[in-house]
């Protein structure tokens, strides 16, 4: 149970902040977000402020920021449809319901003869039916449609919608969701550190001396100084990992410097070569900001170079998670308790940032790509183009997600 709460609380966390972005830099290019949703499927609860509807879906597998101009087939109301609108004093549509699910207080029932949403801001019809008297109602720029699942969202006017933005605000309107995966990732890694502090690898101070192992039991105690290992000089806890993993089964000799005295300590490592130390942990605001970004990078590196062996190095769904590889890691991480659900945090916040980027249509960075060649092309691809390339690259990303699935499923049992 513990380990589906941190699963939906981290997955929530994520999709919140790469959506906000999206949200952010929509609104200031003056994007109409028409719905923020947290979760996908049937709507639990809705709530409508400043021209957007914050939904919350039944399942918590993702989330999306629905721009005016994205996915408003729903909108095409069609003639011989019965609807109903609300009028104000002026006589100009303000509410339109074209849901069956929900009635529409002291609305006027209409039965189309033509809706346009998006240029004119029309609607002509039948009042109650009456098919010999057809009206004309202008609607207002900033009414709200009632659609077929209940949902009340604003309309899309032509003068809001995302592909009528400046080719570089909706640049940074895709990039941004990523962006803000990345800041995520520095801001968790640096709570983690004020937490739980950071290992300091660039001394040759040690930390806690682990019970059991060949340390504790040669007599060596936490803090001490590394300062040799068979005459040659130790400067970090790097140089002393990298030198006692060498030495596995054998006896070797520190030069260890405790409360100002410097003495000889013979130690046998295990056959893992490990002795039992580790890094001394420092808690500090300085420490942990800096760990914040040179964590980051560090993950960033490794990440990317994951992402490399995949194309130099032969393709293997093993290196991809999908839903039940995330879980499974995030019931591991659990066993950690807060400090390990931390760090995954940020790491899965950070894969999620650099996965998004992939030039892959579907994807942040698809769109990115496309926004790039309409910046040297000077002119969009035709709507057509564009559509077939999302298409293709929204099967190929389906068909993908269900081989990583089956292969996650297969790993786990």
């Amino acid at each position: 149970m513990t380990t589906i709460i941190a699963f939906i609380v981290i997955f929530c966390i994520l999709v919140v902040v790469h959506e906000f972005g999206h949200f952010y830099f929509a609104k200031r290019s003056g994007i109409l977000v028409r719905e923020f949703s947290i979760g996908m499927g049937p709507k639990l609860w809705a709530s409508h402020k400043n021209n957007t509807t914050y939904t919350l879906r039944l399942l918590p597998l993702g989330g999306y920021v629905r721009m005016a101009g994205w996915q408003d087939e729903e909108d095409e109301i069609k003639p011989g449809t019965m609807l109903s609108i609300i009028l104000n004093d002026a006589g100009t549509v303000t509410r339109i319901n074209a849901s069956d699910k929900t009635t529409l207080a002291g609305g006027l029932p209409v039965q189309v003869s033509r809706v346009d949403l998006v240029k004119d801001l029309v609607i002509e019809g039948y009042p109650n039916g009456d098919e010999e008297k057809l009206e004309r109602w202008s609607v207002d720029h900033d009414a709200t449609i009632i659609e077929e699942d209940g949902t009340e969202v604003q309309i899309a006017p032509e003068d809001v919608q995302f592909q009528n933005a400046p080719v570089w605000r909706r640049l940074i309107v895709n990039f941004a969701g990523p962006m803000n995966n990345f800041i995520l990732a520095i801001l968790t890694f640096i709570i983690y550190g004020l937490m739980f502090g950071v290992q300091v690898l660039n001394t040759n101070q040690i930390g806690t001396v682990l019970p059991g192992y060949p340390a504790a039991q040669a007599g060596l105690k936490s803090n001490a100084t590394i300062q040799a290992i068979d005459g040659e000089k130790i400067h970090s806890f790097t140089d002393l990992s990298s030198k006692v993993s060498k030495q596995a089964g054998k006896s070797v000799t520190f030069t260890v410097k405790e409360h100002g005295k410097t003495q000889n300590v013979v130690i046998k490592p295990n056959k893992d070569g490990k002795i039992g130390v580790e890094a001394l942990i420092e808690k500090s605001p300085a420490r942990a900001f800096t760990y914040g970004f040179t964590q980051t990078w560090d993950l960033a590196v490794r990440t990317w170079d994951v992402l490399k062996s995949m194309v130099t190095g032969g393709f293997s769904l093993n290196k991809l998670a999908g839903p039940v590889g995330i879980y499974t890691m995030t019931s591991q991480s659990a066993k950690g308790g807060l400090q390990g659900l931390l760090f995954f945090m940020g790491y899965l916040s950070l894969g999620l940032g650099i996965s998004n980027l992939l030039p892959i249509p579907v994807l942040d960075g698809g769109k990115i790509l496309l926004n790039l060649i309409e910046l040297i092309r000077r002119k969009p691809l035709k709507p057509e183009t564009e559509g077939v390339v999302t298409m293709v690259g929204l099967g190929l990303m389906v068909l993908l997600m269900l081989a990583v699935t089956i292969n996650d499923i297969m790993r786990y049992f």
